[in-house]
């Protein structure tokens, strides 16, 4: 069985002013998520910058996240890393702490061949219990994409790596894992400009930036494919094209926290090297969230 079917928010990770993680607006947003339809919470991936906290500000978050949502819909916890030892860390930590299924990311900077990915995602798979796991083929960040016959020899032979968030960009590289799985793959858009597309292929969701902004209308165009309504899924999916554009025109996470931001949601800053957006590129993503009737300060 999927962890999940639909729209799974990859969640921004709420900051104070001194730049530690901000737990009482970390709390709130997830209320907002699951009120909002959201499917599924991806916590600590990078959109939640992942990548610039601590190992115990990492596992705190996850435990936290899983001790607020409890049980009421996934938590899949960001635990990849590009050391194998410090992947096994983090996912033991997440499975004592209650996360329902992982993501792990390729391990970035060290561009590992396809054998050493099979070795890698095994090695963490099997200090995993029974969680269910997905990982992430994001090589425009990562350096290394995991092939279409590597994703699918794993899922054939680790039980519990059963799907893949796809932030390749390459639809007919999706096709090819659900045509070599029979559709046994679980494969989500990592993009969400290319939901519908993925999910009319076979795709069972999104895990999405949007939903930090839009849970609800991420959730109800996802859900509009799972109901074979791609007429509906696609009018959605063009009404928000332009403004997923701006939610990417500078690297992930700094639109998205703006956006928010702009919203009076308080999320905070970001992490160096992560900087404030630029102006321009601020009063673009400001046009476009006003002309999807999204209201900002």
């Amino acid at each position: 069985m999927s962890i999940f079917e639909g729209a799974g928010v990859a969640l921004i990770t709420p900051m104070n002013a001194d730049g530690s993680v901000n737990y009482d607006k970390l709390e709130e947003i997830l209320e907002q998520q699951i009120a909002g339809g959201t499917d599924a919470i991806i916590s600590c991936g990078t959109t939640g910058e992942a990548s610039t906290l601590s190992e115990k500000e990492h596992v705190d978050c996850i435990r936290f996240t899983c001790e607020k949502v409890a049980g009421r819909i996934p938590v899949i916890a960001g635990t990849g890393s590009n050391s194998t030892q410090t992947a096994v860390m983090l996912t033991k930590e997440a499975v004592e702490a209650g996360a329902d299924g992982l993501l792990l990311v390729t391990p970035y900077y060290n561009k590992s061949t396809q054998n050493g990915l099979k070795e890698h995602f095994r090695a963490i798979a099997g200090e995993a219990s029974d969680r269910p796991i997905l990982l992430y083929n994001i090589p425009g960040r990562t350096g290394v994409k995991i092939e279409a016959g590597t994703m699918v020899d794993l899922w054939k032979n680790v039980p519990n790596i059963v799907g893949m968030k796809d932030a390749t960009g390459d639809l007919s590289e999706t096709v090819k894992v659900l045509s070599m799985s029979d559709g046994g793959v679980d494969v989500y858009s990592g993009n969400d400009d290319i939901t519908v597309p993925i999910m009319s292929v076979g795709g069972k969701g999104v895990i999405s930036v949007l939903s930090n902004i839009l849970p609800k209308e991420t959730h109800d165009m996802a859900q509009a494919c799972l109901d074979g309504d791609f007429k509906k899924a696609s009018a959605m999916q063009r009404k928000y094209f332009d403004l997923i554009g701006a939610l990417f025109c500078e690297v992930n996470p700094i639109p998205v926290k703006k956006a928010m931001n702009l919203m009076g949601m308080e999320v905070g800053g970001l992490r160096l090297p992560l900087t404030e957006m630029e102006e321009s590129h601020a009063a673009l993503l400001r046009s476009e969230m006003e002309k999807v009737g999204i209201s900002v300060k």
